[in-house]
């Protein structure tokens, strides 16, 4: 478990974080979330010792990073997968690491093989590509068999067959009772991945709360319906509770009456559906929504 309570974080003027307080559970998948300069890569280090808290304080297990005797084999960290010697083979890389805890070199090659990197393993990691790179900062951080997992953009340069496979991975983690803190900026790999999601913007928690309820408090579902008598229709569901949105002459978005109740209208007054499709929000349509007002590095509408 990982808690945070009131944690903060300045650089001189700037407040990078600022009061952030969430809890991390073991036995799910938790999604830390936000835009560029958010404050998320700066709680990660805070987390793991790289940088102090101005004020507040976090642990994990009930304890401070730095104060953990066999870090390896308790936390396994993603943050910068190019962190590594350039001139050593991905191989001597992580042996270098395990010899630092007493990991036998069995397990090296076990997190090699688990991570598809058993064909590169002697080549010096300086020359590895994004996604190879990646592939070795995961290593590295499974190399001790740790409960909790701080994952910062796993996916970042993988293959498809890569990016499953972090997926599966961190899900099967979850399942065992492992802590899995993972940030991406990926929406649409998160909403299958995530089961509990913390947002943050300009260093401030904006959601903490289970993806679904998330997604359910942040977008609207609705029902489009297309019919060459939608205006018709429309007009017998202008009621309380109830949107209805021209899109065209034969179609209309309605809010808040379910697909079957319009159906069975439909069908009692003999008007004709081409179209009824029910239609949620995601979870990129929930973040956006919550950090509209919180981008730091906001492009430009072409």
């Amino acid at each position: 478990m990982i808690v945070a309570e009131n944690l903060s974080k300045s650089f001189g003027a700037k407040h990078a974080v600022a009061d952030v307080s969430f809890t991390v559970s073991p036995g799910k998948v938790t999604g830390f979330l936000g835009p560029n300069g958010a404050g998320k890569s700066t709680t990660m280090r805070m987390i793991v010792g790289l940088d102090r808290p101005t004020r507040g304080s976090v642990t994990v297990n009930g304890r401070d990073y730095a104060g953990m005797r066999s870090p390896l084999t308790e936390v396994g960290v993603l943050l910068d997968a190019k962190a590594v010697h350039s001139g050593r083979s991905a191989q001597n890389h992580l042996r270098a690491m395990a010899a630092t805890h007493g990991i036998p070199g069995s397990r090296v090659d076990e997190v090699i093989d688990i991570t598809g990197l058993a064909s590169v393993a002697r080549k010096r990691a300086g020359g590895f590509s994004l996604g190879m790179g990646q592939r070795l900062g995961i290593a590295a951080a499974l190399l001790g068999d740790p409960h909790t997992l701080i994952l910062d953009e796993p996916v970042n340069g993988l293959d498809p067959e890569g990016v499953m496979w972090v997926r599966r991975f961190v899900r099967y983690a979850a399942s065992e009772g492992k802590t899995v803190l993972l940030s991406s900026h990926l929406m649409s790999e998160m909403s299958l991945t995530a089961d509990h999601i913390i947002v943050l913007g300009r260093g401030r928690v904006l959601a903490d709360a289970p993806a679904d309820e998330l997604v359910r408090q942040w977008t609207r579902a609705t029902v489009r319906v297309r019919s060459p008598r939608a205006t018709e229709l429309a007009d017998v569901f202008a009621r309380d509770g109830v949107s209805v949105t021209h899109l065209a002459a034969d179609l209309i978005d309605v809010e808040g009456a379910l697909a079957a109740e319009i159906g069975d209208t439909a069908a009692a007054r003999g008007i004709p559906l081409h179209e009824l499709t029910p239609t949620s929000g995601t979870l990129e349509d929930a973040y956006l929504r919550l950090t509209g007002d919180d981008v730091e590095y906001k492009t430009k509408d072409l």
